[in-house]
């Protein structure tokens, strides 16, 4: 059987992680996030989620090598060895020659690994229509669009039945300096794949399921 290895990469509300969720349920490949992969280690008190948390406390970014470390641990668990969908990491060239020598190490004696980054990817205007428009229910953390994607009941979460809320940075203003942020540290990834031959792009405009159906044919 071979295995599966998917980096996402897009942009903020580029709706990676709609068909995150969906893909790893449907196809049961682990969703290795590395905000999550932090907050546990922190919670579990592993040696690297204590250095972590030594940086978060004192304000600072936790170092790269220490999120790769963590990020390799869970790459290794047994849930893994079929495929994942890795999102979060890599954020830079840098980080991205470290996933590569990382992989090498795991998958050393398996010969039948597809490897592959897709780009989802969307125009700018698109995207900070969407980020203001968006909402969130602060229980179970389901996403909602007043245009797009409402919930039944107008400004209820459908599964909670709780008050949705709007992100205090989904705003036009924040989502412009998120998008620079990211357009700068992120995009030269997409050359550094595409030279390799592993960046396969996707038009993410559309309905869930039309962009479902792009992102399949692709995987």
């Amino acid at each position: 059987m071979t295995k599966k290895e998917l980096v996402f990469l897009g942009p903020p509300a580029s709706g990676k992680g709609t068909q995150t969720d969906r893909l790893s349920k449907e196809l049961n490949y682990p969703h290795v996030d590395t905000g999550s992969l932090l907050r546990k280690a922190i919670a579990d008190g592993t040696e690297d989620g204590k250095t972590a948390k030594s940086y978060i406390e004192k304000g600072q970014l936790v170092p790269v090598e220490i999120v790769a470390s963590i990020i390799k641990t869970r790459l290794k668990e047994q849930d893994c060895a079929n495929g994942f969908i890795l999102d979060g990491f890599p954020r830079s060239t840098e980080q991205a020659e470290m996933l590569e020598e990382m992989l090498k190490e795991i998958d050393a004696d398996n010969n039948d690994v597809d490897f592959k980054v897709i780009y989802f990817d969307i125009p700018q205007d698109l995207l900070l229509d969407r980020i203001v428009t968006r909402r969130s229910c602060p229980k179970c953390g389901r996403i909602y669009n007043i245009k797009t994607l409402k919930p039944k009941k107008e400004g209820i979460c459908d599964d909670c039945g709780v008050e949705l809320t709007q992100r205090k940075d989904d705003t036009e203003e924040t989502a412009k300096l998120r998008f620079e942020t990211y357009f700068k540290e992120t995009a030269p990834l997409i050359d550094f794949y595409d030279k390799k031959g592993s960046l396969k792009k996707i038009d993410a405009n559309g309905e869930i399921n039309v962009v479902w159906d792009r992102m399949m044919e692709v995987i």
